[in-house]
């Protein structure tokens, strides 16, 4: 890469960085991490294979149905095969559960394990009854039911977690940046290329060209350009001499330099930026979903009326039907519909974000998306195309046409790899200039490029390099085209003036009626930024954003996250860079550009795959229509269980109505079938 030329980029130098301790310890609140409950695709194909002799051997709570048989020791084999399920198939459920009480906060995983165990207990209960005392079986199991209900709760959880891809690891790839040794420099003068561990303060290091920065640390000797994009988030190549700062993870560019350690390991930069983007993972209260709520509601109603139905039929009638009443209820409590009637939608919802460019990788962004109410947004790559496009280009002498001035300026740019010669080579490219033979070209440490065309001296600087030569120059022109944000280059010929080129950076073409569509819902968008104040300023102009944060390191991005959500605001944050991963493990929702850094990607909940802003909207209203299928579903999944507990447990039985097991377990299967084809509905 050639030296960095244009010494207005002088905003990007590097911040000193701070220790970051400002951390408050938070609470995880409810919520339910089904991660480590193990593989449900496994732990459901070797359930379903103990399973499916259940069903066509145990009658459905007392009746036969059609396709079932039973031979002599079948019920022997049921209690069997229902044992193992139970205590494998189940396994998930009861860990869950276990989580789910020590949090003292009863969800589904409580509400799915109240249902087996009490299917599974009273049924080997009922067993040993009909087995051992009863020989014409009196009393009903539920061997049917614990079978159904594990495999279906294990079928959505096995949906869910497929649908949901599973979260790489972004602190993986960060440390991935640093390299596993460096050379260190003994004080004899020689060289030794050591593990990075051994490296301590004050060391001093190699570092030669191409490589990555094994260390955080200050330039003691030598000149470089280095690229701190996968750090800072900007494009730009920054300038860096003696006593300039290098950070851990950046990629030297032309110049071997010298580099005394200041940090490194635990201690460095990007140790720093991993540290925060695993405390506010942790910190990142989990949302406790729509249907944990429900079934946390569920539970309560059903142990309730199982006991109150105990009671009652205890002292009325006997206590073994007190007991079977109270069996019942809580079976008929059990949410076969409600188990499915999230996964459903998730899976439907998932796939349709996947057609349209969007990777759903946490179920609970979706939900979250409709509390929203602060967008904040990284501006290069994000709302900007992250690439430097020619904006303005004119001769500043009569007797050179602005083509000309163009053409020498890309005849001496097509030696350099710099992002803004990039730039300039492309214009040439449309304008079809051609190019000149220019001899002897070098890069000026700190101005830019010379070289010599017809004898005589051609360069490329910046006007500090004219202020300090006393050359003149158009300043009103100067200051016009830098306060739209613009990289200005002047071109001399024989140290005159005969040429300006300013670039920009484009602001996507879908960014403005993005950032206007989210006012209008009532989203304020922000804009965060690592860039200067100036160019920050100058989109957000252009795009009516109001509120604009500039010349920001990582930890700054995510403390001013964490301040609007202390002010009780619920923030999405869309971002590129590995300094936008702490901002975006932190926000409430995390969304990555898709051409952004793979760390950003695992840190974001959701990935934006074609980096058009306006696939935000996209996951807005799919995340709107998704809610509005999850509360449906939710309606006829837990509705069935409302309504038929309390007549499980006999509130009619004055007038000679009590829900049989066996129309409960219909209604059950039929309220399953409703969320099912309601799922398949979802649009985007």
């Amino acid at each position: 890469m050639e030296n960095k030329h244009h010494e207005h980029h002088e905003h990007h130098e590097h911040h000193e960085h701070h220790e970051h301790n400002n951390h408050e310890g938070h609470e995880t609140h409810g919520g339910h991490d089904h991660s480590h409950h193990g593989d449900f695709k496994t732990i459901f194909f070797r359930s379903l294979v103990l399973g499916i002799p259940i069903l066509f051997l145990a009658p459905m709570m007392g009746i036969k149905l059609p396709f079932q048989f039973e031979f002599n020791g079948s019920t022997w084999v049921v209690m069997i095969l229902s044992t193992i399920l139970f205590f494998y198939g189940g396994a998930p459920f009861l860990n869950g559960a276990k989580d789910e009480l020590s949090d003292r906060s009863p969800a589904m995983m409580t509400l799915i394990s109240l249902g087996i165990s009490v299917s599974y207990i009273y049924s080997m209960y009922a067993f040993g009854m009909n087995t051992f005392i009863y020989k014409n079986h009196q009393v009903m199991d539920f061997f049917w039911e614990l079978a159904s209900l594990i495999l279906i709760m294990l079928l959505g959880h096995w949906i869910e977690m497929d649908a949901v891809s599973s979260a790489g690891n972004a602190l993986e790839k960060m440390a991935a940046l640093l390299p596993s040794d460096a050379t260190l420099i003994k004080e004899d003068g020689s060289t030794q290329v050591i593990p990075l561990s051994k490296i301590k303060k004050d060391d001093i290091v190699l570092v030669k060209a191409g490589e990555n920065m094994p260390v955080d640390g200050l330039i003691i000797h030598g000149e470089t350009n280095v690229n701190e994009a996968m750090i800072t988030g900007e494009s730009l190549a920054v300038k860096k001499k003696v006593n300039d700062s290098v950070i851990g993870g950046s990629v030297n560019g032309f110049g071997t330099i010298q580099v005394k350690v200041t940090g490194s390991g635990s201690s460095g930069y990007l140790a720093q930026v991993m540290h925060l983007v695993e405390t506010a993972s942790n910190d990142k209260s989990k949302a406790e979903s729509m249907a944990d709520r429900v079934a946390k509601w569920l539970f309560y109603v059903a142990v309730v009326v199982s006991l109150i139905a105990l009671l009652i039929w205890g002292i009325t009638q006997n206590i073994n039907v007190g007991i079977e009443r109270m069996v019942t209820v809580l079976v008929i409590a059990c949410p076969h519909a409600l188990g499915l009637a999230i996964p459903l939608v998730t899976a439907r919802s998932t796939s349709l974000a996947a057609q349209n460019g969007l990777l759903i990788k946490k179920r609970e962004a979706i939900e979250l998306a409709d509390h929203v109410d602060m967008v904040m947004m990284d501006k290069t790559g994000t709302l900007t195309e992250g690439n430097f496009k020619v904006m303005h280009y004119q001769s500043n002498h009569e007797e050179v046409s602005d083509h000309e001035m163009l053409e020498l300026f890309a005849s001496l740019e097509q030696h350099s790899s710099h992002p803004l010669a990039k730039g300039i080579m492309e214009k040439a490219e449309q304008e079809s200039v051609d190019l000149k033979v220019v001899s002897d070209v070098q890069t000026i440490a700190g101005v830019g490029l010379q070289g010599l065309y017809n004898d005589k001296q051609v360069k490329i600087t910046s006007a500090a390099y004219l202020d300090k030569n006393n050359i003149s120059y158009d300043q009103s022109l100067f200051n016009e085209l830098t306060s739209k944000g613009y990289s200005v280059s002047y071109l001399l010929y024989d140290e005159m003036d005969i040429g300006v080129i300013a670039q920009g950076d484009e602001i996507k073409k879908t960014s403005q009626a993005m950032v206007q569509t989210l006012q209008s819902l009532g989203i304020t968008p922000v804009m965060l930024t690592g860039d200067n104040e100036n160019a920050a300023k100058a989109v957000a102009r252009q795009l009516k954003i109001d509120h604009v944060h500039a010349q920001l390191l990582p930890e700054d991005k995510e403390r001013i996250v964490l301040d609007y959500q202390n002010k009780g605001n619920t923030v999405m944050m869309v971002g590129d860079g590995v300094n936008d991963a702490p901002s975006l493990v932190r926000a409430d929702i995390g969304i990555a550009i898709g051409a952004g850094t793979d760390v950003a990607i695992d840190a974001a909940d959701v990935i934006l795959v074609k980096s058009d802003p306006n696939d935000i909207l996209n996951f807005l209203k799919l995340s709107k229509n998704t809610n509005r299928k999850m509360k449906e579903n939710l309606i006829w999944g837990a509705g069935y269980n409302f309504l038929a507990i309390p007549l499980a447990a006999g509130i009619l039985a004055g007038v000679g109505f009590i829900l049989s097991p066996a129309i409960g377990a219909i209604l059950m299967s039929l309220s399953t079938v409703i969320v099912a084809i309601n799922a398949m509905f979802l649009k985007l």
